[in-house]
């Protein structure tokens, strides 16, 4: 194998691990935008390309729907990026609503789906999988669904991601409540499925 050979294939590997981030560092944007480091910086720094501060530091994070944008913007096209699969979270103890989801999803090729039926193993699972999108129920065993809302907005790595919170047995000022937490749409059940998941492509602009 030719040196050149393998160069070329590190660097599409390379690529396709920055294809499946959520956040990226300016170093991971400028070589998706393929521009160099300090122009992004000098982007995020007067505002053209938004973002975050690490706590504690002056490393610059960019939210990948943000990159998107900004890459959008500036006719830098966005393959590697929108090629990537989206990354959703089904937070549920209902085994059948769990699979219900898994089995769905799973045959849409834009789609990875990870699981969690307790807001403990939400949280680890979010820190884990990254994901772009969590369906979360209201009434989880441990916690309930407001508090995994506020736990996960807390994080600026996270902020970005859509949070569809769904249940069965909430009034409207208990939804105001979880819009309030973060939460981005509340859904009914018993819901369509069909009908959830147009409302999951629309929140990840698929």
């Amino acid at each position: 194998m030719t040196a050149a050979l393998c160069k070329a294939m590190g660097s599409n590997d390379a690529n396709s691990d920055l294809a499946n981030k959520t956040v990226f560092t300016t170093g991971e944007a400028a070589d998706l935008c393929r521009i160099s480091q300090q122009t992004v910086i000098r982007c995020f720094d007067s505002g053209r390309l938004k973002g975050f501060r690490v706590p504690g530091s002056r490393f610059r994070r960019i939210p990948r729907d943000e990159l998107i944008r900004f890459m959008r913007d500036n006719n830098i096209p966005t393959d590697h990026l929108e090629g990537a699969k989206r990354r959703v979270l089904v937070v549920d103890d209902d085994e059948q609503i769990v699979e219900l989801f898994e089995d769905i999803l799973s045959r849409d090729n834009r789609f990875s789906v990870a699981t969690a039926s307790t807001g403990y193993d939400a949280g680890v699972m979010t820190e884990q999988f990254k994901p772009d999108l969590m369906i979360l129920d209201y009434m989880l065993p441990d916690i309930n669904g407001n508090i995994v809302c506020e736990t996960v907005r807390k994080n600026p790595e996270f902020a970005n991601m859509k949070i569809i919170i769904v249940s069965g047995v909430v009034n409207q000022e208990e939804i105001n409540h979880l819009l309030e937490a973060g939460a981005d749409e509340f859904v009914k059940k018993p819901f369509r499925i069909d009908d959830l998941v147009e409302r999951i492509k629309v929140l990840l602009e698929l």
